[in-house]
């Protein structure tokens, strides 16, 4: 039992008692259709009592709280590995969060830069560094031999070396034009020459040492000869003469022992070489030249002094390191660029800057035309046209030309009148730190480059750049011993991040803004980077999101870590990751009360021959969801949505056509910009063509958009929770509850009591319970633990009070009715078609399986998108006219789809579109690419090497397109068409 985990009897959730092996050291998936119970074994069977077990050994002060939790329902678990769950759900809001934070790569790049980075100064760009004896020994022996030098170190008070660079040696000073001095009393010299206490102290303490010469301008002064000291101008640096040196390998030792002293004596020590007497025919000597070397942590061109870099200052959490303006953040509320020149496809002549387009501002806009006019600015081009110095002078000024910037520090000025108030107020917004320019650190820390960039710039790079960079350093032999395996963790986890498909992503790009597939790839890789053995990884498809063409990356990511030593349980649908399984686990036979069982186990081969499994039937294409016999046709010009010159992230003025009436895929490998061109630029511009402005002016995204009037309305079902409280839940949301409480309401009890349909509502204060206010769950906190929710105590997680549960339907009480699956409540309420019409439409979308009042909350983004679905189509049932010409846009619908789920969801589109409405669906899932009316396929790459549009047309034309990565895939579902099948999932 030691090589395998063992579990008897689990009966959570809708698991019918079965007993289940997973071997350690595999690839296990869990396959099934959609609510079978795979989640109910993987995580709330597995990896539940895995961290059961962990909190089993947390103090008796957190146990007192967590012991209330409920344990898994399962006789026994054997051979238990420590639990780690990677889901697929992205829970950072973090707005510090980026992706190279959350994969520690940061961490390792700060680490590099601190200790191999080369300093610049921030003034002039200088080196910054501190100049060691062994160096400075190989800088003046290069000098040549027979070199002669005064090595000298300047006069000043005793201090700590790394503050002797704090004031920079002035210029040498120009022969005298007569040394006056040697004709003063000694009295006027006094007079002139700053001979302090503290100097003649410190010459006295030199000259007990042993130091017994003083230099000035070339000459040397004799402590030995007290007179001679007359003529030195103390006003003037004065040095002292430690050494003259003829340079040879034979006087290293002396270029040595002289900069120890000088190191030890004031932190510097400068070499001056000795010129040979001037020429007799009078001409100036010229000026000596001096080499400088210092122990002080500087500039060497100006002699500022810096702190030497060191880990935190890298960090923008840290205030040692953010930028001061930005604390880090790397934008303030300022003036916002998009609300100044809010149509970027303007030119300056027809008014691209807003505020200059007010009668009490028009000056400035004369002021521009005569500015453009002197400096070449072209005023008739768009602005986004204008090259990036135009743009600056446009926004900074140059000379009597404030520009935008400076008009807006001029009406700063301004703010006590009102009416300056409020137009600041109309241009302030979130914009870029003017200081550093969004990059989150002060300038010290920018001013640090490996290879040229600093780590702000090397954290802007896409992972495959970055990987590309960094394998690219090369490292000294003593930086190697230093920093050597700090940069080989650092290419070693971006390797991992672009096996799993994510080498588009940058390294600063927000993990708050990442969906929850790449989230999870991005934890999969960071677990792969933290080479753990032995531990037990339970995944939730962490295919979504990914192209066919990055399948086989993932697959080896999983591979590795099996190979690592560890068990890997997968909850998958994807057909690649299902056949590369070890072994794999099918339940079913339906969903919810009519799965978890075990309908097959073992190899991929041995479920393939299994007549009970429905995932086996389609792995051997004894079920296959056939290519549909004839396409719909596009219509004439004014049927199609014409969308020209499309901006956003990676989208380079993109040129469109969606027909419509037809279900239309947008494809392409993941970063090649599906999302950017359907969410913020397709969606934005015919909402706010169609009158909806909750999203802003999207004009600044597009050129031109042809047709979209057209439409009657455009809906966004996206993935988001259809509610964020534990009171949301399907059958509220597609409006059947009303129905339901109206039922119960109706019932002859419920109206001798006066109980009216509000009274079985958990929204409203009357029948539900008091305690948790219809929540049926309580929360505790934890304090040094996340916060615990609990079956409340009072109604037992029913919700409702014990009075209004008295109340029965056909033997059932209103808790007891939520309590349902929808494929039960079908049955349940036979003969009530304003019930059934409403559910039939969750059973069509593949929702049978999810309980009438199961909380919103619980819901995963593919199953809150498809209940968002089942609201659309029955508003297309009960009023055919009100959804026609209606746009609807799904991002990745098949998310947590069995094979024959995806089936019942395209008969769900096809019955939108027979309604009069338009598909466009963001996929990756073949089995829908291959069946849709029209294809657009984006790329050809991720990223920068993306937002192109590679091909469109019918999955045939696709798939006969050679620059295709999806096309190439297609082509190979299509195929299939030509083989015999034996039975169709239709």
């Amino acid at each position: 039992m030691t090589d395998q985990i063992v579990i008897r009897g689990a009966r959570t959730h809708n698991l019918k008692n079965i007993d289940v092996d997973i071997p350690h050291g595999k690839l296990t998936v869990v396959s099934g259709v959609s609510g079978s119970g795979k989640s109910s074994l993987a995580f709330d069977t597995v990896y539940a009592e895995g961290q059961r077990r962990y909190v089993e050994s947390l103090s008796a002060y957190a146990r007192q709280f967590l012991e209330r939790i409920e344990k898994p329902d399962v006789d026994l678990i054997d051979g238990l590995a420590p639990a780690i769950a990677i889901k697929q759900k992205n829970s950072t809001r973090n707005p510090r969060s980026t992706v190279a934070t959350a994969t520690e790569i940061y961490d390792y790049m700060r680490l590099l830069w601190a200790r191999c980075g080369t300093v610049h100064c921030i003034v002039c760009n200088g080196v910054v560094r501190r100049d060691s004896v062994d160096e400075i020994a190989a800088a003046i022996l290069a000098l040549g031999d027979g070199t002669r030098l005064h090595a000298l170190f300047p006069i000043k008070p005793t201090q700590r070396p790394e503050l002797a660079a704090e004031s920079a040696p002035e210029e040498p000073a120009k022969p005298a034009r007569a040394k006056k001095t040697a004709r003063k009393s000694t009295k006027k010299i006094a007079e002139e020459s700053p001979l302090t206490d503290e100097l003649k102290e410190r010459l006295s303490d030199l000259r007990k040492r042993g130091f017994n010469r003083l230099y000035q301008n070339g000459n040397i002064y004799e402590f030995s000869t007290p007179e001679s000291l007359l003529e030195i101008n103390f006003a003037l640096p004065v040095f002292i003469l430690v050494d003259r040196i003829v340079v040879s390998p034979e006087n290293r030792a002396r270029i040595v022992d002289a900069a120890e002293i000088g190191y030890r004596e004031t932190g510097e020590i400068l070499f001056e070489i000795v010129l040979r007497p001037a020429d007799p025919d009078g001409q100036q000597e010229p000026e000596r030249e001096r080499l400088r070397f210092s122990a002080a942590f500087e500039c060497k061109n100006c002699h500022r002094l810096y702190r030497e870099p060191e880990p935190r200052l890298f960090s923008f959490n840290n205030p040692f390191g953010a930028c001061p303006r930005c604390q880090g953040f790397g934008n303030t509320i300022d003036f916002d660029l998009d609300l100044i020149i809010p149509d970027k496809s303007k030119s300056l002549e027809d008014g691209a800057i807003d505020p200059w387009n007010r009668p009490k501002y028009r000056s400035y806009f004369t002021e521009l035309k005569r500015a453009a006019k002197q400096h070449g600015i072209p005023m008739d081009v768009p602005w986004w046209d204008l090259t990036l110095d135009q743009q600056t002078f446009v926004l900074d000024g140059h000379g009597s030309f404030l520009g935008v910037h400076g008009f807006f520090h001029f009406l700063e000025t301004k703010k006590y009148k009102l009416h300056v108030r409020v137009m600041l107020s109309k241009y302030r917004g979130y914009a870029t730190c003017p200081e550093c320019k969004g990059q989150r650190l002060r300038a010290e820390a920018r001013a640090v480059r490996i290879a040229g960039k600093n780590i702000c710039d090397a954290a802007a790079l896409t992972i495959r750049n970055a990987n590309d960079f960094f394998q690219s350093i090369e490292l000294s032999p003593m930086q190697q011993e230093i920093a050597g395996s700090i940069l080989t963790e650092a290419r070693q986890r971006l390797h991992f991040l672009d096996e799993v498909g994510l080498d588009y992503l940058t390294l600063d790009r927000l993990a708050s803004t990442l969906s929850g597939g790449e989230s999870q790839r991005i934890q999969l890789a960071t677990s792969l980077g933290s080479r753990l053995v032995g531990a037990l990884y339970v995944l939730d498809e962490p295919s979504i999101g990914l192209h066919t063409r990055d399948t086989a990356k993932l697959i080896r990511i999983l591979e590795s870590l099996r190979d690592l030593g560890n068990t890997i349980l997968v909850v998958e649908h994807d057909p690649d990751v299902i056949r590369a399984a070890d072994h794999l686990l099918d339940l079913g036979p339906g969903a919810g009360e009519f799965g978890g069982k075990l309908l097959a186990s073992g190899t991929v081969a041995e479920v393939e021959h299994n007549p009970d499994s429905i995932t086996g039937r389609y792995l051997s294409n004894h079920l296959t969801i056939p290519v549909p016999t004839r396409r719909r046709e596009p219509g004439g010009p004014k049927d199609w949505i014409n969308l020209r010159g499309a901006r956003a992230n990676n989208l380079k003025g993109l040129n469109i056509d969606i027909p419509m009436g037809m279900l239309v895929a947008i494809t392409g490998v993941s970063g090649s910009g599906k999302s950017t061109l359907v969410h913020e630029v397709l969606y934005k511009v015919i909402a706010h063509q169609l009158g909806k402005t909750e999203g802003g002016d999207p004009s600044n995204l597009y050129k031109e958009i042809k047709n979209a009037d057209r439409l009657n309305d455009i809906v966004l079902v996206d993935q988001n929770p259809i509610g964020r409280t534990p009171r949301s839940n399907p059958v509220t949301y597609i409006k059947a509850f009303d129905a339901i409480r109206e039922l119960f309401a109706s019932q002859p009890e419920a109206q001798r009591r006066g109980y009216g349909a509000g009274h079985f509502s958990f929204n409203v204060p009357g029948g539900r319970c008091d305690v948790c206010e219809g929540d049926g769950t309580v929360t505790v906190e934890m304090q040094f633990l996340a916060d615990v929710e609990l079956p409340c105590e009072e109604c037992g997680g029913t919700r409702y009070k014990a009075s209004t549960l008295e109340i029965k339907y056909k033997g059932r009480n209103i808790h007891e009715v939520l309590g349902m699956t929808v494929k039960e409540a079908l049955r349940f309420f036979t003969g009530t078609p304003k019930i059934v019409d409403k559910l039939a439409v969750l059973e069509e979308t593949g929702l049978g399986y999810v309980r009438l009042g199961q909380s919103a909350t619980t819901l995963s983004g593919g199953e809150a998108q498809r209940v968002k679905l089942a609201a659309h189509l029955a508003t297309v049932r009960s009023d055919p006219k009100k959804q026609s010409r209606v746009l609807y846009i799904l991002d990745e619908p098949t998310t947590g789809l069995h094979f024959d789920d995806v089936s019942k969801l395209l008969q769900a589109f096809r019955k939108l579109i027979d309604g009069g409405g338009s598909l466009v669906v963001i996929e990756h899932n073949l089995d829908v690419i291959k069946s849709a009316d029209w294809v657009l396929d984006l790329g050809p790459e991720g990223g920068s090497a993306g937002g192109q549009l590679v091909a469109a047309g019918t999955p045939e034309e696709i798939a006969a397109n050679e620059f295709s990565h999806t096309g190439y895939w297609l082509a190979k579902v299509l195929a299939a068409r030509r083989e015999p099948v034996n039975e169709s999932a239709s």
